[in-house]
């Protein structure tokens, strides 16, 4: 990667800059991007799903996340670019480290186009900005173009409101704010509030769009050009659009719209900062929402237990390694009805390498299972009716106590979460604290968020709610969210422990909320210590395989039935 480093620094100089700035994202402040826009991949290597690269003329850093400490420092050895641990003690913010790095009169450069405008305007405080440079882009020869995929509807039956009617409630919001025009520029928010599709993300089913909601019109901007609706406009157009906008009041959210955009907009708009109200819509789900998506984990629940079998069954008596089980749970995943996707690239990890949060096999990384110890395995599936996401850490041999008291320690966390009672309005922050007690009382913890919201027929990773302890992450929960519950344990060199249900926030008859768990698949019983568990939370266990059984194996052939039945068969002391 040193090459690239050096080409950068060229076109720094040429450029009059003296920090470049490349995050991970696109123009929508997406998570999972199409490959025109991995220009932070291009440059150093990295290949996780967050992180952010600075590069001055003398250093270059890249800052990520606990998700992928140990990846990052694996894929950066070598390049030139060290590791800023995200949250770690010590280290200093992007802005902090530019404040005391940069000279007097520096100037910082970046892709207005994919910075955010809250962002951009902390840069505006240390230095002199220029936002009109794609100078990784520049020196991208074999940059991949982008193809945009064909537009499709959804049926009612599916999202169980129609556009018009979410197009009204948005509008009804804006009135309430006093907001003349609304800019939404995430994907998968524009997807969902029109009751379209496209497959221009890889896993994910949304296309590039820009939208722009007027009180009589609402413009979608696209690239489809075969998409032909009223309102719609090329998807360019929108950055001359707003440029023209008569005088009024723009609703956006300054976190997510794009530097460029905003700064495009005339000085006679005045912004009104505040949360996409789509985006709380989005997370409610409706029961048509609900009800799709329980159909697709009873899918993928069979998918999953089709999968545990055939790999408990084979593992020592043919090769496995991580990649031809992640291939082989792919295909059960694709061999059930309606099934057209991934959610996300499967997380396939033996032993040391499950220590990884995020782990992404490849041939160089590639270990061979043996008929012993751990394989964590975080996946998901696109269906026609819901979008999936479940990780189950599998014993595929004999296990230490050890191994066994920490994977019945996650354990106990998630079935905390699942049995959580508590009032509406309760943070995630409230939850992930609650979560992580049987864990912290053996000095253990884990370095991500214990759940993040889910789509519906949309990305595997959706706000606004997020269960995690980190500030910012303070949005209410409310019946109707779907989750995800998934403590872990990593211990590096060594392996990796994560469990991992879809969870519904529902309304319990007291008065409170609760969830209920819509993924059915068992737990590995070869690496529960049930000694360790409490009755209530053995109760819950107990009552939750049956439930599988009864769900999952009427979906599956007798043999596997019959080892389902095993492994869901009650759990004593």
């Amino acid at each position: 990667m040193k090459q690239q480093l050096i080409d950068l620094r060229a076109r720094m100089q040429q450029a009059g800059v003296n920090a470049y700035i490349i995050p991970t994202t696109d123009f929508h402040g997406s998570e999972y991007v199409n490959d025109y826009f991995k220009c932070r991949k291009f440059i150093s290597g990295f290949t996780g799903s967050a992180g952010t690269l600075v590069v001055t003329a003398d250093e270059a850093w890249l800052w990520t996340d606990g998700r992928y400490f140990l990846q990052a420092q694996d894929q950066l050895s070598g390049s030139g670019i060290g590791l800023m641990k995200m949250g770690e003690p010590g280290v200093p913010t992007i802005e902090d480290y530019l404040k005391d790095t940069l000279l007097k009169d520096a100037v910082i450069g970046f892709d207005g186009r994919v910075c955010d405008y809250a962002f951009g305007c902390r840069l505006e405080e240390i230095a002199k900005v220029r936002y009109e440079l794609d100078l990784a882009g520049d020196i991208w020869a074999d940059r991949p173009a982008i193809k945009p995929s064909k537009i499709y509807g959804l049926p009612l039956s599916v999202t169980g409101e129609t556009a018009a009617s979410k197009l009204a409630r948005v509008r009804n919001y804006m009135a309430d704010k006093g907001a003349d025009y609304h800019l939404i520029t995430k994907l998968e928010e524009i997807a969902w509030l029109f009751n379209v599709r496209g497959a221009d993300v890889a896993n994910t089913p949304v296309f590039f769009s820009f939208a722009l909601i007027e009180k009589e019109h609402a413009y979608l901007y696209i690239m489809d050009e075969t998409f032909c609706e009223e309102d719609v406009r090329p998807y360019f157009q929108i950055f001359e659009d707003v440029k023209t906008l008569p005088e009024g009041t723009m609703l956006l959210d300054e976190s997510i719209v794009s530097y460029a955009l905003v700064r495009s907009l005339p000085e006679s708009v005045r912004i009104i900062n505040g949360e996409n109200p789509v985006s709380m819509m989005k997370a409610l789900k409706n029961d048509a929402e609900i009800n799709s998506t329980k159909n697709a984990h009873l899918k993928d629940g069979a998918a999953m237990v089709n999968f545990i079998y055939w790999l408990k069954q084979t593992v020592g008596k043919e090769e496995i390694t991580e990649i031809s089980a992640a291939d082989y749970l792919e295909q059960c995943r694709r061999a059930q009805d309606g099934c057209y996707d991934l959610s996300f690239t499967t997380i396939s990890g033996y032993m040391a390498n499950g220590a990884i949060v995020h782990y992404d096999p490849t041939p160089e990384t590639n270990k061979t299972l043996r008929p012993e110890g751990f394989l964590l395995v975080d996946s998901g599936g696109q269906y026609e009716d819901g979008t999936t996401d479940i990780t189950r850490t599998i014993a595929l041999g004999p296990l230490s106590e050890k191994m066994k008291e920490h994977y019945t320690t996650v354990l106990r966390c998630h079935i905390h979460l699942s049995m959580a009672k508590f009032p509406a309005g309760t943070t995630g922050g409230e939850l992930d604290t609650l979560t992580r007690k049987p864990l912290q009382a053996l000095g253990l913890d884990y370095n991500h968020g214990t759940g993040h919201g889910v789509g519906h027929l949309l990305s595997v990773h959706e706000g606004p709610q997020t269960i995690s302890k980190k500030p910012g992450h303070d949005t209410p929960f409310y019946a109707g969210m779907i989750s995800s519950n998934e403590p872990g344990v990593y211990l590096e060199g060594e392996y990796g422990i994560r469990l991992e249900n879809e969870i519904l926030s529902v309304n319990l008859p007291s008065g409170q909320i609760g969830f209920e768990t819509i993924t059915f698949c068992p737990f590995d019983r070869e690496a529960i210590l049930p000694e360790l568990l409490t009755t209530e939370e053995r109760t819950w266990l107990n009552e939750y395989h049956k439930e599988i059984y009864t769900k999952i194996a009427p979906r599956v052939s007798e043999d596997t039935a019959a080892w389902l039945a095993e492994e869901t068969a009650e759990i004593t002391l």
